[in-house]
């Protein structure tokens, strides 16, 4: 009994992924990209302590209160992004939500600033 089980266990498996008989795959259409259009300018809000801290201090912290966030090296200092966003106005939006969070978790040596992205100061 056993072996009859594996031997149809084994035939069903073969048989998973076969076209039947005269049944052909449809064709895909080929995906054509959209003409690249001039990128508009993007922002971010830029997050620092004015006292040293960890980095993964600061993104766990970020991460733990819903906000995405990823670290640039410029001018060989590590500085955290929160971002980007489509326009000022979302960055400086955000902002304010991560003010707020900051305060409510009583963290006063933390500041934020929107930054024009790719060019955090």
């Amino acid at each position: 009994m056993r072996k009859m089980a594996l031997v149809v266990a084994v035939l069903v498996l073969a048989g998973c992924g076969q076209e039947k008989a005269g049944e052909s795959k449809k064709p895909q259409a080929p995906v054509v990209s959209a003409p690249a259009v001039a990128a508009a300018p993007q922002w971010d809000v830029l997050v620092q302590g004015e006292t040293v801290q960890a980095i993964s201090d600061l993104t766990g912290w970020l991460i733990e209160h819903s906000f995405v966030s990823y670290v640039v090296t410029q001018d060989g200092k590590q500085r955290v992004l929160v971002g980007p966003f489509s326009s000022k106005a979302e960055a400086e939006a955000r902002q304010v939500e991560l003010t707020a969070a900051l305060a409510k978790a009583k963290k006063m040596n933390i500041e934020s600033m929107v930054v024009e992205h790719g060019a955090a100061q």
